[in-house]
């Protein structure tokens, strides 16, 4: 985001606050073409956090205050304003982890999201959404092809239209419990591990659906895919306390490849989104490309089609 932009919404926060005599200084801490991210040092020494974002990310306050009335550890929040298609937060700083967040954290904080209460105001995705995927993502591909782009993408079609054609016996399942708050951004850098407490925090796409998204992003996607390290994180989950379904077979498939095979396909058309709306960098489409055509092939060969 632009750095004027970032100051006009912090500026404008900060003085319906009543805490403009108080700001010092902002250090940024994350910033991108969709969001930012900086700790407010105030003039007694303490500090909060300033988060600014646009569309998709505009209602990420709904989000923190329905997890914050459920019980779930997130920063508070402690005052936004939304205008056009922005969003900007002033939240409660949960300082520096004093360590990196393990498995054990990981299982500890989905079991903890998964069973919470979930409000009105978090999209619901049922199976008829989840086998919606592909075909919102092939859309995606012939908008980006009329407008001369992505032109070596056949294969990346092909393999969406053979797991179009599957989706919706893929996607039965959809609905079986774990079925509840989806982070969707699920993995090590999205806690806060401080003082033996685990936090969440970055839910700007949290939504109602199944839980198994969380379970198989935990581990990223650079890497391949591991079906059996996921097993065993479903495994460790039940254990903790998550849903005992989290291991039931869907959509003919064995939890672990069914969560992993749609994680991708979900992952995939976030990717094509991001080149043809939300940040549409000409120059990123080589690497795009790469990352999406990984994953649909990824995801064919999982849910075993």
């Amino acid at each position: 985001m632009r750095s004027a932009d970032t100051e006009g919404m912090r500026g404008e926060l900060l003085g319906s606050s009543g805490m403009s005599a108080d700001f010092v200084e902002a250090k940024a801490l994350h910033s991108w073409e969709l969001s930012h991210v900086e700790r407010l040092i105030l003039t007694d020494g303490t500090t909060i956090i300033f988060k600014c974002a646009t569309e998709p990310f505009t209602h990420e306050h709904e989000a923190l205050i329905g997890a914050w009335q459920a019980g779930v550890g997130v920063p508070r929040l402690i005052k936004f304003f939304r205008s056009g298609t922005t969003l900007a937060m002033l939240m409660e700083d949960l300082g520096e982890p004093d360590q990196e967040a393990t498995d054990e954290h990981g299982i500890t904080a989905a079991v903890q999201l998964h069973s919470a209460a979930i409000p009105p105001s978090l999209p619901q995705a049922d199976n008829k959404w989840l086998a919606s995927l592909p075909q919102r993502a092939m859309r995606t591909l012939d908008l980006l092809n009329e407008q001369g782009r992505w032109s070596d993408a056949d294969d990346i079609r092909e393999a969406l239209r053979d797991i179009d054609r599957a989706a919706s016996q893929r996607a039965e399942g959809t609905t079986t419990a774990p079925y509840g708050w989806v982070h969707s951004e699920f993995h090590p850098e999205s806690l806060l591990v401080r003082d033996g407490r685990v936090r969440l925090y970055d839910l700007a796409r949290a939504f109602h659906g199944p839980c198994l998204l969380d379970l198989a992003s935990w581990h990223g996607t650079v890497e391949a895919p591991d079906p059996d390290r996921t097993r065993e994180f479903l495994e460790s989950y039940v254990e903790a306390g998550g849903s005992a379904s989290a291991l039931t077979r869907r959509g003919g498939l064995k939890p672990q490849d069914w969560a992993l095979g749609w994680h991708r396909v979900w992952a995939l058309e976030w990717f094509l989104a991001q080149a043809l709306v939300w940040i549409g960098d000409v120059s990123a489409d080589h690497a795009y490309m790469n990352v999406v055509r990984r994953h649909t092939h990824d995801a064919a060969y999982l849910l075993n089609i």
